[in-house]
């Protein structure tokens, strides 16, 4: 699918003091789509592959909660963007993207 040195897993925890947390959702607070979607965007901007141009899918399948631990999987062909998140083998979130 990649060639090596294009695939990435990188941990993502988002704090339960996160700013976004308190509008998603009061009394049960999850982790904004948009807050993992910005976690790839700059993974992949650190990596040195520039920006995203768009994001062509995404399916959210399972909500991260404030605190827990899951792994961003991103693996790159070209200007082709393959991410999922999982959570203990559980897949979380997937899709995929194009670089700009």
């Amino acid at each position: 699918m990649t060639e090596p040195g294009n695939e990435w897993t990188e941990n993502v925890c988002i704090s339960a003091t996160h700013p976004s947390l308190p509008g998603h959702f009061p009394g049960r607070p999850v982790v904004a789509g948009v807050i993992l979607l910005d976690r790839l965007a700059a993974l992949l901007e650190r990596e040195g592959c520039g920006a995203l141009r768009r994001i062509s899918t995404v399916k959210f399948r399972s909500p991260l909660l404030p605190g827990e631990a899951a792994e961003l999987q991103v693996a790159l062909n070209g200007k082709q963007v393959r991410f999922r998140l999982t959570r203990n083998g559980e897949i979380l979130t997937s899709g995929e993207a194009e670089l700009a």
